[in-house]
């Protein structure tokens, strides 16, 4: 097993797996790394992109410049990895690609509007992409977790230009989305999906990961377009 980041020097070492730096807005990394694991493995079974980094504020309050940015991470560098790993895939006729999208790539979240289109993107990038690689016995599937207790908002990037219009606004949003997840489901939940999603004989394309996106699921998909949308600012401590 091979588990990478941009500076593994800092990570724990842990049993069977290696680790190796990548730096997945590098072509250059990305090809080394794929490389590398292919020489020294001899195949690759299964890609996990779970690269990503987090955005909040309004969306007028984000520069194209910092949603380009997040896009070049949390999109551009799942299909600089997929285009890399594919033609081992192929060679070898099996595979999967499993992709971390979010609940945010099928609900909306305001003032994370940009994060939001890099997860929706996800969706429709590995749904299309799974019609392309069955025929060559590979999967593309989804993982979408919920809020999870991890330091994800205090380590996504703030506002460029803050607006007064929306400073109450954002306030009150921040401090929900830090109180959900403080109380949201264990990194294991996770975990658990991603195991799933390799290992299920007959995978499905999506996986919520947790009893929290798995309501959100239900939310999205059996509500009235109305009582979703109430919910959505009801949630959110949204006037209205």
């Amino acid at each position: 097993m091979v588990g990478t980041g941009r500076d593994t020097s800092r990570v724990t070492p842990l049993g069977g797996v290696t680790f190796l730096d990548l730096d997945v807005v590098s072509e250059t990394s990305v090809t080394a790394v794929v490389q590398e694991v292919s020489e020294r493995f001899g195949r690759i079974d299964v890609l996990v992109n779970n690269a990503g980094v987090g955005s909040m504020g309004a969306a007028e309050e984000t520069s194209l410049a910092r949603a380009q940015g997040m896009f070049d991470t949390n999109v551009f560098g799942v299909m600089r990895m997929v285009n890399e790993v594919l033609p081992h895939m192929r060679a070898q006729r099996r595979g999967r690609i499993i992709n971390i999208s979010s609940v945010l790539g099928f609900l909306p979240q305001p003032y994370m509007a940009a994060y939001a289109a890099s997860k929706h993107a996800i969706e429709g990038y590995t749904e299309s992409l799974d019609h392309e690689v069955r025929d060559h016995g590979i999967r593309a599937l989804l993982v979408e977790p919920a809020y999870t207790r991890t330091g994800f908002e205090a380590n996504s990037t703030k506002p460029d230009t803050p607006l007064h219009a929306y400073a109450k606004q954002r306030l009150t949003v921040d401090r929900v989305m830090a109180e959900a997840v403080r109380g949201g489901d264990a990194p294991t939940a996770v975990a658990q999906a991603i195991v799933a999603a390799a290992t299920a004989p007959k995978p499905k394309l999506r996986y919520t990961a947790g009893p929290l996106a798995g309501r959100a699921r239900i939310l999205r998909r059996f509500a009235p377009a109305q009582v979703f949308d109430k919910q959505i600012r009801k949630m959110n401590q949204l006037a209205g």
